[in-house]
């Protein structure tokens, strides 16, 4: 499944630099129809991909580091 097939924005690349629990707190304002899970670099993640779910990938900061997209 292709992100243009979910609803809502898919995608938040303005989020990139910002602290992870704010950039979660915005997306999931955004679109409603996703959970923004927070994720820190280098964790083994499923490769599954579901409309519902944004991974927000932070360093050991909690600063973004990668664009969050839907899957």
């Amino acid at each position: 499944m292709a992100s243009d097939e979910c609803k809502g924005k898919s995608s938040w690349p303005e989020l990139v630099g910002k602290k992870g629990e704010d950039a979660a707190a915005t997306i999931e304002k955004q679109n409603p129809h996703v959970d923004a899970q927070i994720v820190l670099e280098g964790t083994i993640v499923t490769q599954d991909f579901l409309c519902t779910r944004v991974r927000v990938w932070v360093n050991t900061d909690g600063i973004v580091t990668w664009v969050p997209i839907i899957g």
